[in-house]
């Protein structure tokens, strides 16, 4: 298979609007396989599993396949491009699970079974009662085939696997083979009797007649392919490199759920998130470069990834990394990449000076939602200060020294050459007169700049004062100095 190109694909159930979102886990299997194809030259395809009729909507996988091209994750196949081994709905596929169900029965390799649901939930109940692994009995496996086939021309039945009673391996190149005893499952179903196939049947016919030649998930679906390889050898079929990535755990080494956090990848949207920063996170559950590198950017994502790299051990969600990441990525973008989300927190301001007020905070941000708290106090509006910060007040000298440097321009108009009108404050006419003041009162570091930085702002950290002197303007500046001169 070495020689054959790479296909793979990402395979989601469109169920529900909440479970037809694109969360965490289903993003990382997106990436890694998206990585892989293109990585190789190879063809990522989009299936979508939508056999689940009751459940499954078309608001759900507009919302799967919105998440994926926000993330930027695009795809050579599916079901909106179409490709050469479509339909990509297993909905619009039914007749190739039919026949494939129907040539197994020929076989002897599957049977109609006429259990019906309730009686089967009791057996399943009694064997976990007793202790017993809840396998189906066999029951209809035992009835004489030209009877089970006059019986299901006229009764409702599923079709089941007839598992053989031996060993199986699974090929898993990240854990070697893993071996199944015969006790681990027994007789499954692969068609309902509504004539929907089940999950596993229908994707070993879709992989085998999509030519997938690698199959990257999340190591839960174990199981799954203990049955995907049971029907891939009964149908004469080559089984798919297995791929079973490590689970995401939270902090407390639990499963990812809703209570660690965001787990929807329309959170992080909404919030304002860069894409980049979540594939650049995302990448690094699960694998690493190698090189201790951990901020890359997706083209080095891209030459840099290797199954071979991929990390067996779980993987921890920490958000405080991903947080991280996403302001390094903003600060990379540079203001002009939030300037678009900017004007709905600063609607009476010119484009210039939202620049200018996003650059004075770039440097706290993580997320386009961080935006309103960190401007506040550069829209005129100032916190009630804390006892702490209130202690700073206390040096009336300097801020009464500070007023009277910044009165009036001293140091001539450098406002032109920053681009502001004639007279304005500039961060370095303020920074100069901070200095003199500083010499004259011999004062430096904290109690020098603490003072200034809570007369200016109400908080004792925040973004460079002399950036926030700019963007107050002189008036302002003058006008916060003299209220906290009496406050002080």
């Amino acid at each position: 298979m070495s020689d054959t190109p790479v296909r793979v694909r990402f395979a989601p159930s469109p169920t529900g609007s909440d479970a037809g979102s694109l969360h965490v886990g289903g993003a990382r299997t997106a990436l890694f396989n998206w990585l892989f194809a293109r990585q190789t030259g190879g063809a990522f395809v989009l299936r979508i599993e939508d056999t689940d009729v009751k459940r499954s909507t078309i608001a759900s996988e507009d919302s799967l396949m919105d998440g994926l091209r926000w993330l930027g994750l695009d795809w050579d196949e599916g079901p909106d491009i179409g490709g050469p081994c479509g339909p990509y709905r297993q909905s619009e596929r039914l007749y190739l699970y039919h026949e494939t169900a129907q040539a197994l029965m020929e076989r002897g390799l599957a049977y109609p079974c006429f259990c019906r649901e309730e009686d089967l939930e009791a057996k399943r109940e009694r064997a976990m009662a007793e202790g017993r692994p809840p396998r189906y009995d066999g029951a209809c496996a035992r009835i004489d085939p030209p009877v089970a086939a006059m019986r299901a021309e006229s009764e409702p039945h599923s079709v089941r696997f007839r598992v053989p009673e031996r060993e199986v391996q699974v090929p898993d190149l990240l854990r070697g083979e893993v071996v199944f005893g015969v006790e681990a499952v027994g007789d499954f179903i692969l068609l309902r009797p509504d004539g929907m196939p089940v999950y596993n049947f229908a994707c070993v016919v879709d992989d085998a007649a999509m030519e997938i030649t690698h199959v990257l998930r999340g190591e839960d679906h174990l199981p799954n392919s203990l049955r995907q390889v049971l029907l891939y050898e009964a149908l004469g079929l080559p089984v798919p490199v297995l791929v079973h990535v490590s689970m995401i755990l939270g902090a407390d080494r639990t499963k990812l759920s809703k209570r660690h956090g965001a787990l929807s990848i329309d959170h992080y949207r909404a919030q304002g998130y860069p894409p980049e920063a979540l594939i650049n996170y995302l990448a690094l559950l699960g694998w690493n470069p190698g090189d201790g590198r951990e901020a890359m950017s997706r083209e080095e994502l891209v030459a840099a990834f290797s199954l071979e790299r991929l990390v067996r051990s779980p993987a921890i969600f920490d958000p405080d990394k991903l947080d991280w990441l996403a302001g390094l990525k903003i600060r990379q973008a540079g203001p002009e990449a939030l300037l678009e989300a900017s004007r709905r927190y600063l609607p009476d301001e010119t484009d210039a000076r939202r620049l200018r007020m996003i650059a004075a905070v770039i440097d706290h941000l993580r997320c386009a939602a961080d935006l309103p708290e960190e401007l506040q106090l550069l829209r005129g509006e100032r916190p009630e200060l804390t006892p702490e910060a209130q202690r700073w007040l206390e040096n009336r000298e300097l801020l009464q020294l500070v007023t009277n440097l910044l009165a009036q321009p001293l140091y001539g108009d450098g406002a032109a050459a920053a681009g502001l009108p004639a007279g304005a404050l500039t961060a370095d006419e303020f920074t100069r007169a901070v200095k003199e003041a500083g010499r004259d009162l011999d004062l430096k570091g904290k109690r020098l700049f603490m003072p200034l930085r809570v007369a200016l702002t109400g908080v004792d950290q925040g973004p460079e004062l002399a950036a926030i002197a700019e963007i107050l303007g002189r008036e302002e500046v003058l006008a916060r100095l003299r209220y906290s001169t009496q406050e002080g």
